[in-house]
């Protein structure tokens, strides 16, 4: 056995590193050529329709608001890899891991629009009336290739299985070390917690996200703000490192052990990449079902969920990091993951561990409400309604194992599973990418979206 999960760490290993990292980049530099560089060109237009449209009532069809689509995404991408991931990128990349994380992250906002704008134009409605779509719906009704569609569906649904254990896991071990409760108690609290929400289906789900989502991440941020005008003169300092070191390789200091530029641009690619989760499908389950008027319209929420997971909450958590110093002190590389409780508790005191403990577990339960959802969706694309209620049965069973730290062993296997779910939807999102920029001619040409969005503005103003 354990040669067994020497072997699948390995190749997980390999193909997480730079098959998978030039395999997004590769189809999200096409994707912004295909689409004309329109995330660069348009960045006004698509916060006003976004940010600028919050309060605003929803034109056409759908089962919850855009914002709630956006924030019930987020609730699964803002987690460990902003906090904890970090650090990692910065003590295996050095400082100018952070500029290429910003760059891939523009990059792959072409690859998070293209898969929720498929989403919401080949989404159907279930038998609960609810909209209800991502790469299964389109593999199946794009490409015609249900089978795929299938094993999609299926290796997510099994794949969320190990992974609801670690982030299960994460969550009493930080209860644990900052409240000294014991862990079952804690799986216990947190699976309760997590039905009473998803047995509420996406609406409630909604509804609980676009409070928690913005929450949280204001305390966190809003800490890291602190950080910076309490270092507002290292700032400068800060950049110079982002920027210099983006495009040379960096000397050993302290407990930093150096970087090649080849490792700096690898570890900023992979932090962002699996950050905000762009091309693995996953995001485009949440967005299928905002209420939106063209498929168009929904894809720049999920451009802005690339904006807030990793251009503020990730580079919050850079800033903090470089400007306190805690990557050089001796032994930094030996945890990494630590080094932000470090950071802010230098800055905070006790307060400042306690501060990204208890961020860590709303960050982490958060997540687990969303991906229940994800997989009681991919059970109901497979087998039906009740197959989808039946699962997150199975999937509450696995927070609570997760928190007594059971089947540590098939955790070597989430890798492997996460790559059988990102390549099949690459592919699709490629064999599809003529349809998404058939949509944007729509979009930007009809006298229905953009043009009379425009008209409105000129005589707004």
């Amino acid at each position: 056995m354990d040669k067994l999960l020497e072997i699948v760490g390995d190749i997980s290993g390999w193909l997480w590193g730079y098959p998978i990292i030039l395999l997004l980049a590769g189809t999200g530099l096409y994707l912004t050529f295909l689409l004309g560089f329109f995330q660069f060109r348009y960045p006004v237009y698509i916060f006003k329709q976004t940010f600028g449209s919050i309060f605003k009532k929803p034109k056409g069809k759908g089962t919850v608001t855009p914002l709630q689509a956006l924030t019930s995404a987020l609730a699964s991408t803002i987690g460990a890899a902003n906090i904890v991931g970090v650090p990692a990128a910065i003590m295996f990349g050095g400082p100018g891991a952070v500029f290429w994380m910003w760059v891939i992250a523009f990059i792959g906002m072409a690859i998070k629009f293209s898969e929720s704008v498929l989403a919401i134009k080949y989404r159907e409605k279930n038998e609960d009336g609810e909209y209800v779509g991502g790469p299964m719906y389109y593999m199946t009704k794009g490409l015609n290739m249900k089978w795929l569609g299938v094993i999609f569906a299926f290796a997510l649904m099994i794949e969320l299985i190990p992974s609801i254990m670690v982030q299960g896991n994460a969550v009493a071990a930080a209860v644990i070390e900052t409240f000294m409760i014991d862990g079952l108690y804690t799986g216990i609290a947190v699976a309760i917690i997590v039905s009473l929400v998803v047995f509420g289906g996406i609406q409630r789900i909604g509804k609980v996200t676009e409070i928690f989502v913005p929450f949280m991440a204001l305390i966190y941020v809003g800490a890291a703000l602190v950080v910076l005008f309490m270092n507002l003169g290292k700032l400068p300092e800060v950049l110079e490192l982002i920027f210099t070191y983006a495009f040379q390789p960096m000397s050993a200091i302290g407990g930093f052990a150096g970087a090649a530029i080849g490792e700096i641009i690898r570890w900023g690619f992979a932090r962002g990449l699996y950050s905000n989760e762009a091309g693995l499908g996953t995001a485009p389950i949440a967005h299928a079902a905002a209420t939106t008027d063209h498929p168009f319209r929904q894809g720049f929420w999920a451009i802005i969920g690339i904006v807030v997971d990793t251009l503020i909450v990730c580079t919050a958590t850079a800033f903090v990091v470089l400007s306190s110093g805690v990557w050089t002190r001796e032994g930094a590389m030996e945890d990494p993951s630590a080094l932000t409780a470090a950071a802010f508790t230098q800055y905070f005191g006790s307060f400042g561990g306690i501060l990204v403990a208890v961020s860590q577990v709303f960050f982490f339960i958060s997540t687990i409400i969303v991906v229940v959802f994800y997989g009681s969706k991919m059970a109901e694309f497979l087998f039906g309604s009740f197959a989808g209620k039946a699962i997150k049965v199975v999937y509450f069973a696995a927070i609570v194992l997760g928190s007594v730290g059971a089947a540590k062993t098939i955790w070597q296997f989430l890798d492997l599973a996460l790559a059988m779910i990102l390549i099949p939807n690459i592919l699709a999102v490629l064999h599809l990418s003529k349809e998404v920029k058939q949509l944007k001619n729509e979009f930007f040409t009809s006298e229905k979206y953009y043009l009379k969005d425009i008209k409105k503005e000129d005589n707004a103003a």
